[in-house]
């Protein structure tokens, strides 16, 4: 792993801020100097872990490529740790909600490891097909908005 170590930076208002200092208990499965994984009080699945940076960063869009790459690369042990937890595991929805329209509901970026069970374990996300809405012009278009800003 590498040696990176962040400044611990604190909101006030924050639940999970005030999880990472002690003030509120949780069920901690992983820590180190980057990350606590620790379960979700709701359970949205068994065995269902939140992913969180060891200093308060609003959303995705607050991240540099450092703190990202920290990160995202403890990601996949831990998941493999909630997966090698339960036999009956057989799949994994990664989650990362960024504002309130997306279902963002604690301001501190986190992201959910919901286990899969079964097609009917009481967990779904639905993606609509829009694509009949779409012309190859209207793709271009976004295509072009999106690549334009990163450039440079």
């Amino acid at each position: 792993m590498d040696k990176m170590t962040l400044e611990p930076h604190y909101a006030d208002d924050c639940v999970f801020c005030k999880i990472l200092k002690g003030d509120i208990p949780s069920y901690t499965v992983y820590e180190d100097n980057i990350v606590k994984a620790f379960l979700d009080i709701s359970q949205g699945t068994p065995g269902h872990t939140l992913v969180i940076p060891k200093t308060h960063v609003k959303d995705i869009f607050a991240y540099d490529s450092d703190l990202a790459a920290a990160v995202f690369s403890r990601i996949p042990k831990i998941a493999r740790a909630v997966q090698a937890s339960n036999p009956a595991i057989t799949g994994m929805n990664i989650v990362n909600n960024n504002g309130k329209v997306a279902y963002q509901s604690v301001f501190h970026s986190h992201f959910h490891l919901v286990p899969r069970y079964t097609d009917d374990d009481d967990f779904q996300m639905i993606f609509k097909d829009n694509s009949g809405n779409y012309s190859s012009a209207d793709y271009a278009a976004i295509q072009a908005k999106i690549s334009a800003q990163l450039e440079g």
